[in-house]
């Protein structure tokens, strides 16, 4: 879960009531739903890279289920139960005999605009035709498609809406811009020998680092170790392969740089303009950040426990030195981990860029709320989504 003091950060940032004890209860009830538990540490290779961060001054530690965090190496949690991975439709929805009375689910139903009726969410038309809100209207589309929603409705920034043809109701200039991810750079190497199962997801080991560029004292680079050569983005550039392998991918925990989305066009079926902007951040934190974590990879990938195991560097490869020289090959081969946030953000009354308040109602609009990652203030340390199920809960009891 975010560490308490990213969860601080939020309170800080005008997300009052978001702090370590205003979120507890509803982390606990993520966690009594998802099973978090940590993985065995029984593959060999697995167990060779914490020994290695070991040997490069990471400490091995155990992730806690709960704020606590700082540096060092570990196995993964896991959201497992009885051997099964515990999406949060698995875990809130699979055991339900039926349905409760309350609830019904319109499965392959895009949803098209909300209708405002005096300034207030009066349900929303859908593929099925229109759907009427009795009380509110609940968007937990994601970072991508809430803030979509929002604009093809009319809220959202007024100069943007004009130029795409959609009427006007809420000038909300904050809806898709600061778009957050965990940018992230690959460093692939080709095994020496076959890399062995048993594995349970190809990713069970992470590393957090201090590098000193950010005065935060939570980590600033998040390292995650992979079983295979991960060469999606290295391939294409001519960066050679192997049947066996492995990668240490650098994230940078807390990147500067914000992107945006924007409607491709008024029509609810077009793919919205998704913008990540890496590496635009003026002080070159992120690039800093990112080109100080290929360096520790290579680092603890040079240690005596790897070196049974490492033959030679397929990326960025061997011939790539200097901060420089890194820089360029990891501005070419980023890529998106998957956890974006932030475009419909959470806080205070004068922030000009909040979109919803500490209670998640969209400004300028009554009966209507945002409940999933697009509300975060700021991202989070570590990997979002069961923070992102504590959206959900917290947003229930409200």
């Amino acid at each position: 879960q975010a560490p308490d003091g990213d969860l601080l950060r939020w309170e800080a940032e005008g997300a009052a009531g978001w702090g370590p004890d205003g979120t507890a209860p509803y982390f606990r009830r993520v966690w009594e739903r998802v099973g978090v538990t940590t993985g065995a540490a029984e593959n060999p290779l697995n167990q060779a890279v914490l020994a290695a961060a070991e040997q490069a001054g990471i400490p091995q530690v155990t992730f806690h289920p709960d704020g606590r965090f700082g540096p060092g190496a570990g196995l993964f949690q896991l959201n497992v139960k009885d051997g099964v991975r515990q999406s949060a439709s698995v875990a809130y929805l699979h055991p339900l005999d039926r349905l409760p009375p309350n609830l019904h689910l319109l499965t392959e139903t895009p949803a098209y605009r909300i209708e405002l009726e005096r300034g207030r969410a009066v349900g929303v038309w859908t593929s099925r035709g229109f759907l009427r809100a009795e009380r509110e209207v609940i968007l937990c589309c994601g970072a991508f498609d809430s803030p979509k929603l929002l604009m093809l409705s009319g809220i959202g920034p007024a100069e943007h809406l004009e130029e795409v043809g959609v009427p006007v109701q809420v000038d909300l200039p904050g809806v898709g811009a600061h778009l957050l991810d965990h940018p992230e750079g690959v460093v692939v190497w080709e095994a020496s020998r076959p890399v062995p199962g048993p594995t349970v997801q190809g990713w069970e080991v992470g590393i957090f680092v201090r590098t000193g560029i950010d005065p935060d004292p939570l980590p600033d680079l998040m390292l995650h170790f992979g079983l295979m050569p991960f060469t999606w983005n290295t391939l294409p550039l001519g960066h050679p392969t192997a049947e066996e392998g492995f990668s240490l991918t650098p994230n940078v925990c807390r990147a500067r740089s914000q992107g945006t989305v924007r409607l491709r066009s008024d029509h609810p079926g077009a793919a919205p303009r998704i913008d990540f902007r890496y590496f635009t951040d003026p002080e070159g934190y992120d690039e800093a950040v990112l080109v100080t974590g290929v360096e520790v990879a290579r680092e603890i990938a040079a240690q005596p426990a790897l070196q049974a195991w490492a033959a030679r560097e397929l990326a960025p490869g061997a011939d790539v030195q200097g901060r420089a020289a890194i820089s360029h090959y990891a501005r070419r081969t980023a890529n998106t981990v998957y956890h974006p946030a932030g475009t419909c953000k959470m806080g205070a009354p004068d922030d000009p860029m909040a979109v919803v308040d500490p209670a998640l109602r969209v400004r300028g609009v009554e009966g209507l709320r945002v409940a999933d990652a697009s509300v975060f203030p700021s991202m989070t340390t570590v990997n979002p989504a069961i923070t992102v199920m504590m959206i959900g809960e917290k947003c229930a009891a409200l």
